[in-house]
């Protein structure tokens, strides 16, 4: 029995083992709130089922884009002034004003405004959600945490999807109340489960990414609490230039797919089914994959993924019917995988450990960036010069933001496990 059971148990605590209780707060936190994240994927649905046409659901989408850049901005930075766990609470809070908003608005530049609202409030907890990780996990587990992150997410959504589109048949309002109840009690479970006087950021040199001459990792001293911190640092600018790249054409799955769906003449329950395949697929696959891929240097198994994401969602140019789309679901799918084990830890990597917050926040504002871009993008082509010039520049940018990605892995590794000062090598050899 210890024998047949002991590859679990090894498995088991390669997956799951060693992270703190905070970081299990977050994560149980997280799936309740993803399980009612389902008015953002069935927006371009619910306006539908209001009349709005085409060009003004566009409008629309961007305008929550536009509220999204702020919410990431202003929750990273509330999470270095006020502390993580009230940046977590006010932005779970604030969230349902803007469901309720959104559900109440009359015409469609009430729609467009309560959609910025929503963008702004929706987009406050999670840069400070992942710098509370980033401060409790250990750089060694920071993979594993992150990469744990992205499956319980993905957990939620595959409950979401399963049932949104059944829910949306029967009145977009119950999307709507779900939201905001699953927001209520994440914020419950953060008051109840993560300590008020949780440790600050460690302050040591080691911890904070600090050179020998005192400096903050990117490269210039510490101080202040604006985003200054981020637009010096050279490396963490060039990793948001990419990573607002291969966001883009991720995010095309969130806006663009949905519209080609509808544009095919199929239901609101097609896009649900491409989302639970989407979902049951990473659920399946990041437990497996992230064993061997931890093993491997993150900046290029980053590249790998922006690579199988663009010429995944490019395939969908090639989709008619519902199997189609799910099959080209499963390349963009694996690429999701392999981004989800790396990404939000390369950036709690790079971070100074005070400055985590307002880090997390520039690249949930990346995130918020390309939902900006994706939807402008998709509408100009769409109307202009047709779908297939918006399936092969996903492709054709998928891939050269691969390779451009690789030219970052000597510089993150430095930044990583930078030199050591030659008296500190002398001392560690006199040892």
């Amino acid at each position: 029995m210890s024998t047949a059971t002991s590859p679990l148990r090894t498995a088991f605590r390669n997956n799951f083992g060693g992270l703190p209780r905070p970081f299990w707060i977050v994560f149980a936190g997280m799936i309740a709130n993803r399980i009612g994240t389902m008015v953002v994927p069935f927006l371009v649905f619910y306006l539908g089922s209001r009349g709005v046409s085409t060009a003004q659901t566009g409008g629309i989408v961007i305008a929550l884009g536009i509220g999204g850049m702020f919410g990431p901005v202003l929750g990273g930075s509330l999470a270095d002034r006020i502390g993580r766990r009230s940046a977590v609470i006010i932005g779970l809070v604030a969230t349902p004003a803007g469901l309720g908003a959104l559900l109440a608005a009359p015409s469609t530049v009430t729609l467009g405004a309560a959609a910025a609202l929503l963008g702004l409030t929706s987009g406050v907890y999670r840069p400070a959600a992942s710098a509370l990780v980033g401060d409790v996990v250990g750089s060694e587990l920071r993979g594993k945490a992150f990469s744990l992150l992205h499956w319980g997410f993905n957990i939620g959504t595959a409950v979401a999807s399963a049932a949104a589109g059944y829910l949306a048949a029967r009145g977009f309002w119950l999307l709507f109340l779900l939201d905001a109840a699953t927001c209520l009690i994440y914020a419950v479970i953060v008051v109840l489960g993560i300590p008020k006087d949780l440790p600050r950021p460690e302050t040591t040199k080691a911890a904070a990414g600090e050179g020998a001459d005192g400096k903050a990792a990117g490269g210039k001293a510490k101080g202040g609490l604006g985003y200054g911190v981020v637009f010096r640092d050279r490396l963490m600018l060039a990793h948001m230039a990419l990573s607002t790249l291969g966001i883009t054409v991720y995010t095309q799955t969130e806006f663009t797919i949905p519209l080609a769906i509808r544009e095919d003449g199929l239901s609101p329950e097609v896009y649900g089914f491409v989302g639970v395949a989407n979902a049951v697929l990473v659920v399946a696959l990041q437990p497996v994959l992230y064993g061997r891929l931890a093993k491997l240097p993150r900046i290029k198994v980053l590249a790998a993924s922006w690579a199988l994401i663009g010429i995944g969602v490019a395939s969908t140019g090639l989709a008619g019917n519902a199997w189609q789309y799910v099959l080209t679901v499963v390349v963009w799918s694996v690429g999701e995988v392999v981004n989800g084990v790396v990404a939000g830890a390369i950036v709690a990597d790079i971070a100074p450990a005070e400055a985590r917050g307002r880090y997390q926040g520039a690249i949930s504002w990346v995130w918020s960036a390309a939902r900006l871009a994706a939807p402008a993008t998709a509408v100009g082509l769409f109307t202009t010069v047709g779908p297939a010039a918006l399936w092969w520049g996903c492709a054709v940018t998928g891939i050269l933001t691969a390779l451009a990605t690789l030219r970052l892995t000597a510089a993150v590794e430095r930044r990583v496990n930078p030199p050591q000062p030659e008296n500190t090598k002398l001392t560690e050899n006199a040892l």
